[in-house]
């Protein structure tokens, strides 16, 4: 087990070597720079479009640039942002990551307690109406992008109803009843395509499990349908179960982006859509290094938790 989890870590390097460099060479890709955002509403000349340049060591060449990035990542001192001038790396860990985290984990949960439960149902009433809802629903919920459902969350009951969810953010200690407000909603549209790919995925292993003969062999020796349900069959179909939660997971993650924008949350989403419109470089390479850590870890957990829900799987 030891050997397995130092070989799962060293590969995990060279992953996240390839990850760093490709977000650097992509963010250099975008036209235009922070300067030319910085003065595109205002009258400058253009030794004040270089002097800024250099000041900020846009000038340089990307050799030169990309052997200070991987000094940052080393030292942890990813510099201040273009911007707002403030230290990039305690407003990520002070201000931005708990919102983006508590806006996941809250995904997760709606995630787990829709898609499982629903997938099960589906599995032991198979072709029922029960069935067809259940897969109808897995189905529109993997279709219709997660953003139109939050657009049309924020304009029809504003409409119809002359209400619409809360825009901001406001903290537990300070309001809790409209933090929770502000982040359930988000995050329970977040879950949705979550709990479609579980309620696939639960259904077909299910279905997959119940036909195995240890199943009958349990049934004739008399135990309790939940039982046989939750300590033999969901058990051995959750494998595919948390690969498919470790990759939808680095998902939700990313969706954020969109969420936090559209519902004016100050996460890590929307610190990074700032980051890039504005090409505020020390903001993207803060949030992308720190993310792509965040995806490597839970992947690696995902692998490490095969042998203790199945001891069958051996490293």
């Amino acid at each position: 087990m030891t050997t397995y989890i130092v070989r799962r870590v060293l590969l995990v390097v060279p992953t996240l070597a390839f990850a760093f460099t490709a977000v650097f060479i992509l963010l250099r890709l975008i036209p235009g720079d922070a300067v030319t955002v910085l003065f595109s509403n205002g009258q400058y000349s253009k030794q004040d479009y270089q002097e800024f340049r250099h000041q900020l060591g846009i000038d340089q060449s990307i050799p030169v640039q990309y052997g200070k990035f991987a000094t940052q990542i080393v030292t942890g001192d990813f510099g201040k942002s273009i911007f707002s001038g403030r230290q990039v790396l305690p407003e990520f860990f002070q201000n931005r990551l708990s919102i983006t985290v508590e806006l996941t984990v809250f995904a997760v949960v709606f995630g787990l307690l829709l898609g499982i439960p629903a997938g099960v149902a589906a599995a032991l009433k198979h072709d029922s109406v029960i069935d067809h809802i259940v897969r109808s629903v897995a189905i529109g919920g993997l279709a219709i992008p997660g953003f139109w459902i939050a657009t049309l969350v924020l304009v029809l009951p504003s409409h119809w109803w002359h209400w619409a969810p809360p825009l901001g953010y406001k903290s537990f200690f300070e309001a809790p009843g409209k933090h929770l407000e502000e982040v359930l909603i988000p995050s329970f549209i977040m879950s949705i395509a979550l709990a479609a790919a579980l309620m696939r995925m639960t259904r077909a292993m299910m279905l997959e499990v119940l036909r195995q003969d240890f199943v009958r062999t349990a049934r004739a020796k008399g135990l309790h349908s939940n039982a046989i349900i939750v300590r033999h069959a969901l058990r051995n179909a959750m494998i595919p179960l948390v690969s498919v939660l470790g990759v939808q997971v680095a998902v939700l993650i990313s969706g954020t982006v969109i969420f936090e924008t559209i519902f004016s949350l100050p996460g890590v989403g929307s610190y990074l859509f700032q980051g890039v419109t504005r090409r505020d470089y020390p903001v993207v390479q803060v949030v992308a290094v720190f993310l792509t850590v965040g995806v490597a870890l839970i992947n690696l957990l995902v692998d490490l938790s095969y042998p203790l829900i199945d001891p069958r799987v051996r490293v």
